[in-house]
């Protein structure tokens, strides 16, 4: 860095030590336009020591100074990848949303626990003005989800570069019931786990499903697919499986035919809330299609785990983490565990056995139709 920006600094904290002591507001605000255009001339070259004096002067000069300068210090300050810290930090949480907004929307300064923490404890005007950032980690989704009003929800779910967890897909999928846009919108969403696809077209209204046909047109026939396979009139078509969900599949058969997958890799998908993972590998010990195993899975009663388990020799500590991963990644009330073990305990594999076949003659059954 060259010397003639650090020399104009230090003479602007002589002019700053007069200002603060003595200056109007008027001139308190001129002397903080001036930094401000000292630090954005030099900001790519100053050191860190530097930036924290800058830091220090605008968070001096930012008190008492009316509203209009401080939103015009975060426009300017917002796309600057260097700005200083502890001011973008201030200015993000300035309840007035003209000063916030620039920043919350678009300095990378901010990260995740400052955004969670303004989402917690923000306007709806503060959350969106996150929602609109170039990328939203599933962390501070899930605060969006959970404390967004709809245009907040709305605009996170239309924001590309979002994240969510499936907790948050659980979330807004119950809060997409009835509202056509917002369930069309999850639904063209790529990276949706495709258990919670299903359940998102099982509640989906004709209108929503036509949209989701007319948005993929040369894949039209997935959405009436999915939709027989999510009510269980018919489990044969492939539906909107995800590069991830192809991905767990593949993992788990070659974990099958090397001889590696056993209940402890199981019990280990589950605990880790991999659905897909935990779906397949089930199916593979219970030796059904993966479809069958997962129309069981999605099941809102827990018999069809039960008998899956069963049927695979599976102890009753991993059907506990299977059921526990269900719970929460369906937002259901938790299952009453206790019932659940007498039942496993009382079931014969030979019952599970005749009931898994069951299941298969009507998978053969609805093949046709589809």
């Amino acid at each position: 860095m060259s010397s003639k920006p650090a020399a104009t600094t230090e003479s602007l904290l002589d002019e700053l030590q007069t200002t603060l002591a003595h200056g109007t507001v008027a001139r308190r605000v001129e002397t903080l336009r001036r930094v401000t255009d000292l630090f954005i001339n030099g900001a790519v070259d100053y050191s860190n020591e530097q930036v924290g004096l800058f830091d220090d002067v605008f968070q001096c000069l930012m008190v008492h100074i009316e509203t209009s300068a401080k939103a015009l210090l975060a426009s300017r300050l917002a796309p600057i990848d260097t700005a200083p810290p502890g001011t973008i930090r201030a200015l993000a949480f300035d309840d007035l949303i003209e000063v916030a907004a620039p920043v919350l929307s678009r300095s990378e300064r901010l990260d995740d626990e400052a955004l969670i923490e303004t989402a917690r404890n923000k306007s709806q005007a503060h959350l969106l003005a996150i929602s609109l950032r170039r990328v939203l980690s599933g962390a501070v989704t899930d605060v969006l989800v959970l404390r967004g009003n709809d245009d907040v929800i709305q605009s996170t779910v239309n924001n590309p570069g979002a994240e969510f967890s499936e907790r948050g897909f659980t979330r807004l999928i119950d809060r997409a019931e009835g509202d056509d846009n917002l369930a069309t919108c999850l639904g063209m969403r790529p990276t949706m786990p495709r258990h919670l696809y299903l359940k998102l077209i099982a509640k989906a209204s004709a209108t929503v499903r036509e949209r989701l046909e007319a948005a993929h047109p040369k894949q039209a026939g997935e959405v009436p697919n999915a939709v027989r396979e999510a009510t269980r009139l018919a489990r044969s078509a492939p539906v909107a499986i995800t590069r991830d969900t192809a991905i767990a599949h593949a993992l788990v058969k070659s974990l099958h035919e090397d001889g590696r997958l056993d209940e402890f890799q199981v019990a280990t998908f589950a605990e880790a809330g991999k659905f897909d993972e935990a779906n397949a590998a089930l199916a593979a010990l219970a030796n059904v299609p993966v479809s069958i195993a997962e129309n069981m899975m999605l099941e809102t009663r827990t018999e069809g785990v039960m008998i899956l388990a069963r049927v695979g020799a599976l102890s009753w500590s991993t059907v506990k983490a299977i059921i526990n991963m269900r719970d929460q990644l369906s937002g259901l009330e938790p299952t009453d565990l206790a019932a659940c073990k007498a039942t496993y305990e009382r079931l014969r594999p030979s019952t599970a056995q005749q009931v898994l076949r069951f299941h298969r003659m009507q998978q053969a059954a609805a093949a046709p139709a589809a």
